[in-house]
């Protein structure tokens, strides 16, 4: 009896997993749902995993990045995530690139190297100047020259002081001729170059002879401080006459400057220096193309009317500093006529 009731629980078990095997033509509702939402979280669950997956990977990429960039390349990243300044605002000519690579004594162009990446290059380049100039100086370029005029003037204290010149003798002596302009514009990087470092000279030694209590005054300071930043601004100009490698327009507005500055007609000097810095065309940035249409009068616009204190940063402080060279040399050496002055 016992064991056909077994035999029997036996047929009716085989016989209900059949039937719950065995598939079926039509779902219930209820199990539609639940399968979709199965999927719908399997789903999900895989999309948190790859998004938690994707975001470790750029993180591991982005240290390896960090790790293994050059200076000058970490430098223009930083500086194109920290600034909303596209990179097509750097778009200069070929030319320009040159020049600025030339005076910062780099090669002009490297191995495989295209036109954009050495933008770039020189752009990493100057802003690697920069930083390091507020780096050293930690505010500005006036203000460090201030912090060392005490040292400056202790160093000078400390030297003998040497044979006094004739003031007349210095201020007659080689007056620079125009006409090498178009004559031989190669002699006068020369007769620039020891004419301005004269006169800067001459204003450095008037600031080490005034007396110590003037020295001492804010205004002495301030003065003092003029007159370093004045020579620190230069050197650029002063390689660049060393090398023989200035633009001419920008060489004939400089030899002007010097010559009527010898000659004492400050009013001209100062009218050559107005058009060396903003230049005597209506667009001082300069435009060379005002239409679609060649027009006759668009030779007019041409490049030496183009504002070069406007270039770059370097051009700025240096021809700045010729303005200063021009008021001292006014005050030191005043004109016979009084129409002369500049200002």
């Amino acid at each position: 009896m016992d064991a056909l009731k077994a035999e029997i629980a036996f047929k009716r078990k085989t016989a209900e997993a059949d039937l719950s095997s065995r598939p079926t033509k039509y779902m219930r509702r209820g199990d539609i749902e639940r399968m979709k939402q199965e999927e719908e979280e399997q789903r999900a669950k895989g999309e948190k995993e790859r998004i938690v997956q994707e975001e470790v990977r750029k993180k591991v990429e982005a240290a390896e990045i960090v790790s293994s960039s050059t200076p000058v390349m970490s430098v223009v990243e930083s500086r194109d995530s920290n600034s909303p300044i596209p990179e097509s605002s750097f778009n200069i000519s070929n030319e320009e690139t040159i020049r600025r690579l030339r005076a910062k004594a780099q090669p002009i162009r490297l191995f495989a190297e295209s036109d954009r990446d050495r933008r770039l290059r020189l752009r990493a380049l100057e802003l690697i100047e920069e930083k390091g100039h507020e780096r050293q100086s930690g505010q500005n370029d006036f203000k460090r020259a201030l912090e060392d005029v005490e040292n400056v003037e202790r160093e000078l204290r400390n030297k003998s002081k040497g044979k006094k010149k004739d003031d007349a003798e210095e201020a007659n002596t080689g007056v620079l001729d125009l006409d090498l302009i178009k004559v031989d514009p190669d002699k006068l990087y020369p007769l620039i170059y020891y004419a301005l470092k004269r006169t800067l000279k001459e204003w450095e030694e008037s600031m080490d002879e005034r007396p110590e209590h003037v020295k001492r005054t804010t205004q002495g300071k301030l003065a003092a401080a003029t007159q370093v930043q004045s020579a620190e601004y230069l050197k650029p100009l002063f390689r660049t006459l060393r090398s023989r490698s200035l633009p001419p327009d920008m060489l004939a507005r400089i030899a002007e400057i010097v010559h009527y500055m010898q000659k004492r007609q400050y009013q001209k000097a100062n009218d050559a220096y107005l058009r060396l810095s903003i230049g005597t065309a209506p667009w001082p940035i300069g435009v060379t193309m005002v239409g679609i249409h060649e027009r006759s009068a668009r030779e007019k616009i041409s490049t030496d009317q183009v504002a070069h204190v406007l270039n770059d940063e370097v051009s700025r402080k240096y021809i700045q500093s010729l303005k200063r060279l021009l008021t001292f040399s006014q005050i030191k050496y005043p004109p016979e006529d009084v129409s002369q002055l500049m200002g």
